[in-house]
């Protein structure tokens, strides 16, 4: 839905924007011609646009337990390297897996250890990303954290032009009824303000995930990723 708000000034029943007196140098957005004086129509519109994700992110993570902080730290090192090494075979590249939190503390009780390691996966084959999860699960993971879906950089730098093209468009379209209805023309561009532009995302908790009936595969059904965008625009406007 487009936000919509305008400003229209003509010179009958209106007041209407003047440069100081005539015959002076008009001021920015202010021009006379022969004694007619042009006014502006400001206008602020939204724009959007849809793009099914080509990113998503997940942690997976291990836990561990021993009476001392070595047993908890040499547990969690010789389970790592199959987990890791597993995400590498499923398609992950090693450059998309990054260490993430590492801990070990004491129990409650004092009389032992307790620990975890985590990773964070960027997995830019979205299609795969139920069978990452399971590859996972499957060489030991104890903790699948939210998954997110976005955009990659570039797919995110496009469409956030293509919502502002479309924002702007707006505006146009926009400005150019008002200035029908108000019995004249639209102008040209006097000045553009981008009032925001936000991207969507779409995060799956680790028990939202679905599966067959046939096979233990979890699957995602990603919904597309909306860019949306606000500009203001300023025109002149020629009664």
């Amino acid at each position: 839905m487009n936000r919509r708000q305008f400003i229209a000034t003509s010179g009958i029943g209106v007041t209407a924007v003047l440069a100081g007196c005539t015959g002076s140098a008009s001021q920015t957005g202010e021009t006379t011609h022969s004694g007619e004086t042009e006014t502006e129509i400001t206008v602020s519109t939204d724009g959007s646009v849809e793009a099914e994700p080509d990113r998503a992110t997940v942690s997976v993570g291990l836990d561990a337990s021993g009476s001392t902080a070595e047993d908890v730290r040499d547990e969690l090192a010789s389970r790592s390297e199959p987990l890791t090494d597993a995400l590498t075979d499923v398609g992950v590249p090693s450059e998309n897996i990054e260490e993430g939190r590492f801990r070990i503390t004491p129990t409650r009780d004092g009389d032992a250890f307790e620990g975890s390691r985590s990773f964070q996966l960027t997995i830019d084959d979205v299609d795969r990303v139920g069978e990452v999860v399971d590859a996972a699960i499957d060489a030991g993971a104890d903790d699948i954290g939210r998954v997110n879906f976005g955009l990659q950089d570039d797919t995110r730098e496009a469409l956030r032009d293509d919502a502002l093209d479309d924002a702007l468009a707006n505006a146009d379209s926009e400005a150019a009824h008002i200035a029908a209805n108000r019995g004249g023309e639209r102008a040209g561009t006097i000045a553009v303000t981008t009032d925001d532009v936000s991207v969507g995302g779409l995060r799956y908790e680790a028990d939202a995930v679905a599966e067959s009936d046939d096979e233990p595969q979890t699957e995602f059904d990603a919904d597309p990723i909306e860019v949306d965008a606000s500009v203001t625009v300023t025109y002149g406007f020629e009664p």
